[in-house]
């Protein structure tokens, strides 16, 4: 079980490395977020569909194994989250860019302890606050002096608490039913959100012919390696880790992202000394959170180990 933590604390990390390109493959495809997110997960879904014939995974298993109504109902919820998740993601990659957009997502953490408390058994733990008080005021620092991206922190900022509502919610499932099967749900739930989007709004659409051979290039990356693969193994590496280990995990995803746009993107990327001096700040002390709850948890494991 300790081998299998390991193995796949480590396949998590290079799940959030492919994340933290993901952001740049978001600046570097032309359309707007909306129909991004539409074409990544409409793709990604029929990867998935063909993944799942080929395994022989049904879309309904049998049996004891049915997917009872309520829970089908879950999945189109969480995907429903995570689609808006994306959504609001890109948006604030196209309107700032991206080292803006991953620095509010490192809050992701802070968001989850939370929001942990409030829907699962776990109790709030008081120093989180102090933690919490130090992150905002990181935040409300480069709000100050990053002035002309305040909508991209906006949407990077609800971005994160989608991501962690969505951490949330999966855990649970990731460890009774097969991957595949939940991601084909949510990914479809998102596509079927967004699909309804476009019949209201026809014109915020990206029918192919807008599509340039270097899009098409980047969103099959973005549906096949960073969506179909990245969305089914993470799923799978919950059924190992607890919420709060992925979304710690997670928060590298900035650190990832930012050296990965800025040796793609170049000086589109180039922030203010005070900018990455808040960004470090925020994930610092996420970092520092996940080594004190570490370092708790183990002195626990020990006191019951002498005084069971």
């Amino acid at each position: 079980m300790r081998d299998d933590r390991i193995v796949n604390y480590l396949h998590l990390h290079f799940i959030v490395f492919i994340w933290g390109f993901t952001a740049v493959l978001g600046a570097l495809i032309s359309i707007d977020s909306v129909p991004l997110v539409w074409w990544r997960m409409g793709m990604a879904v029929v990867l998935i569909l063909l993944y799942m014939k080929v395994r022989g995974i049904p879309l309904q298993p049998t049996g004891s194994n049915a997917l009872p109504r309520k829970r089908i109902l879950g999945f189109v919820a969480a995907g429903i989250v995570i689609a808006l998740h994306w959504v609001t993601f890109f948006g604030a990659i196209k309107v700032s860019n991206v080292s803006v957009t991953l620095a509010m997502m490192s809050t992701g953490a802070f968001f989850t302890a939370i929001l942990e408390p409030l829907f699962t058994p776990k109790k709030f733990v008081g120093y989180e606050l102090i933690f919490g008080i130090v992150i905002i005021g990181a935040l409300y620092y480069i709000f100050q002096v990053e002035t002309e991206y305040v909508l991209g922190m906006i949407l990077g900022l609800i971005s994160a608490l989608l991501s962690a509502t969505f951490s949330i919610i999966n855990v649970k499932w990731a460890k009774e039913h097969p991957p595949s099967t939940i991601s084909f749900y949510e990914l479809l739930s998102g596509v079927g959100l967004l699909s309804i989007y476009f019949l209201i709004v026809p014109s915020d659409f990206a029918p192919p012919s807008a599509l340039s051979s270097t899009d098409w290039l980047w969103i099959g990356v973005l549906a096949s390696v960073c969506t179909a693969y990245a969305f089914i193994a993470s799923v799978k590496v919950m059924k190992f880790l607890s919420a709060y280990t992925i979304m710690l995990t997670i928060n590298l995803e900035p650190v990832y992202g930012i050296i990965l746009a800025f040796l793609i993107l170049g000086d589109s990327e180039q922030m203010t000394p005070q900018f990455y001096i808040g960004a470090l700040v925020i994930i610092g002390v996420i970092i520092t959170n996940g080594i004190v709850k570490n370092r708790i948890a183990r002195r626990q494991k020990l006191a019951i180990k002498k005084h069971p």
